[in-house]
């Protein structure tokens, strides 16, 4: 299988990194996490998925992530909702299942919310969130810091926390916090107008399974389906996680209303 070389779109003069592969509609379109890149385990497993399958797969690095140009530390929900925004409607046509990990789902429900607002919510057939982390900056960073990091925040604009995946400690920002709140999605009922199926690890320290039950609550108008796995972790990328991703996608597939009819590939 040939990975599909990256692509780069101007965003706001910001290269964006993205790769994507032709195939039927309708296609995936992946949405990555906090400092997460669209070569990880979950997207590259996806994107053999959608080449088996012959689906479209379209997938990005936010700024400051992976291939794309821009500052981490410049990053905010509301730049990296516009980039993915600017990525979905110029590279996908017809609808596409979102696949929202961890921050990505926080992205995904606010994408689906921005495409409303054009006109344009048929685009989303279904919605597959991993971990989801919405609202992550309100709900589960600011209740947990110290009176040091929010001195740090105030006087520096950041601070610094150990990462249990990488050497570097992870970054909050204030502008980044701030921002959350301007995009806030827990706050009254989360309209999607498609199946939701939510795959949430039971030993996930980072996004607790109570945070996910939590966003099942606001979306009391749509076809929700929440699978817990109780010895899974965050990431939710080992083997057998990664072939429940695979029975989950393709019964989104299948769901009656929420894929309608393949269409012609995608060039």
């Amino acid at each position: 299988m040939t990975v599909p070389p990256p692509e780069f779109l101007d965003v706001e003069d910001t290269k964006i990194a993205l790769r994507r592969r032709p195939g039927a509609n309708p296609g995936l379109v992946w949405l990555g996490g906090y400092r997460s890149d669209m070569l990880g385990t979950k997207a590259e497993f996806l994107d053999r998925f959608a080449h088996e399958k012959g689906l479209a797969f379209l997938r990005h690095d936010y700024s400051g992530h992976g291939e794309s140009a821009g500052e981490f530390r410049d990053g905010t929900i509301s730049l990296w909702l516009g980039q993915s925004l600017a990525v979905f409607r110029q590279f996908s046509s017809g609808p596409q299942v979102l696949v929202g990990s961890s921050m990505g789902g926080w992205i995904a429900l606010r994408l689906i919310e921005e495409l409303q607002k054009l006109g344009e919510s048929s685009r989303v057939a279904g919605l597959v969130l991993i971990a989801p982390a919405p609202d992550f900056t309100a709900e589960l960073v600011e209740p947990q810091l110290t009176a040091k990091q929010r001195r740090q925040l105030a006087e520096q604009g950041y601070m610094e926390e150990r990462s249990a995946y990488s050497p570097e400690p992870d970054i909050y920002t204030r502008a980044l916090i701030e921002d959350g709140r301007d995009n806030l999605v827990l706050k009254g009922v989360i309209q999607t107008d498609c199946p939701v199926h939510i795959l949430q690890g039971m030993r996930d320290k980072d996004v607790p399974h109570t945070h996910a039950m939590k966003l099942v609550d606001h979306l009391p108008v749509d076809d929700v389906t929440i699978t817990l796995v109780r010895d899974g972790d965050h990431r939710l990328s080992r083997p057998q996680d990664l072939e429940l991703l695979a029975r989950t996608v393709s019964g989104m597939m299948d769901r009656p209303g929420a894929a309608g009819s393949p269409k012609p590939p995608v060039q």
